[in-house]
């Protein structure tokens, strides 16, 4: 078994019992109820992909193995320079990945999934969608490979990077003082994760925010503005694990039928989720722009 399958195997149990245990709390202690359906819905989306898993890596990315066939460097990992540049080096792809996943429609499609919960919580964190590893992502990561860290050394930081972001999935936990100016926080994703039109788009680090704040897409939550979460449309989502992951390819699809034009066919695969050719002002810069929060599904 290798170290990431190790590492899959070995964790994934913890996280699901902390979920579960985080839902039987809140469930006891708050008026409003625990959604146990999205929660059953997160766990088969969980399920799901690891069945999806048995198909051969290689299949949703054959250029990792090419590229690091090669790379420039060999990186071994016994010294610290080398574990600190895998980690701020995965940290930059991350960001530039996450922020290309919410303003692609291509990405966006597979990424949308997680955003699917009207509920913020543990269960939350590991609703990744069936799709993401066939639509390239692991693209952002291959300049890595090149710099001659190992595929599975990457995948396997990977891994840990969005282990860390598990805990961050709580509405519960307050802001937390000086960190929140390096470290992505509870309080920084539950911007992310918010629906509301002045948190669209905001706070793509993975386990720092740096990058965030070097370029612009930093926003603090605001006191006066509870975040509302889930996607902008439809307000309330499904719980079924199968409309939440092929609903967004198939509307995909419907608007890659109608394109009248191969400019019409890139944008609809590219642009930003919401774009259309007639220039309705659907994106997240047009909704922010007129203070709107409700969109069509594609978004």
């Amino acid at each position: 078994m290798d170290s990431l399958a190790f590492l899959y195997f070995a964790l994934l149990p913890m996280v699901v019992v902390a979920a579960l245990a985080e839902g039987l709390w809140l469930a006891r202690s708050r008026t409003e109820a625990y959604d146990w359906k999205a929660w059953a819905c997160s766990l088969a989306d969980l399920a799901g992909r690891r069945l999806l898993g048995f198909i051969p890596y290689g299949l949703a990315a054959p250029w990792l193995d090419w590229v690091w066939q090669h790379r420039l460097f060999t990186q071994s990992l016994d010294s610290v320079g080398s574990v600190l540049l895998l980690f701020i080096g995965l940290e930059f792809f991350y960001y530039w990945y996450h922020r290309t996943a919410h303003t692609s429609r291509w990405f966006w499609a597979s990424h949308s999934v997680h955003h699917s919960p009207n509920q913020f919580n543990l269960a939350a964190a590991y609703r990744l969608g069936w799709f993401g590893r066939f639509t390239g992502t692991s693209l952002f990561f291959t300049p890595l490979v090149l710099l001659g860290f190992t595929p599975t050394a990457v995948l396997t930081a990977l891994f840990l990077n969005l282990l860390y972001q598990f805990w961050i999935h709580a509405d519960w936990i307050p802001r937390l003082g000086w960190l929140e100016y390096v470290l992505n926080t509870p309080s920084s994703h539950r911007v992310h994760h918010a629906r509301n039109p002045e948190y669209l788009d905001a706070n793509f680090g993975g386990v720092l925010i740096v990058f965030d704040r070097l370029f612009g897409t930093y926003v603090e939550e605001k006191k006066d503005v509870p975040c509302d979460f889930g996607l902008v449309s439809p307000v309330v989502s499904s719980r079924n694990p199968f409309v939440v992951n092929v609903g967004p390819w198939i509307g995909l699809a419907k608007d890659l039928a109608s394109a009248r034009s191969p400019r019409e066919v890139w944008m609809y695969l590219f642009a930003p989720p919401g774009w259309r050719p007639n220039g309705a002002g659907l994106t997240t810069a047009e909704l922010k722009k007129r203070g709107l929060s409700v969109q069509p599904a594609m978004r």
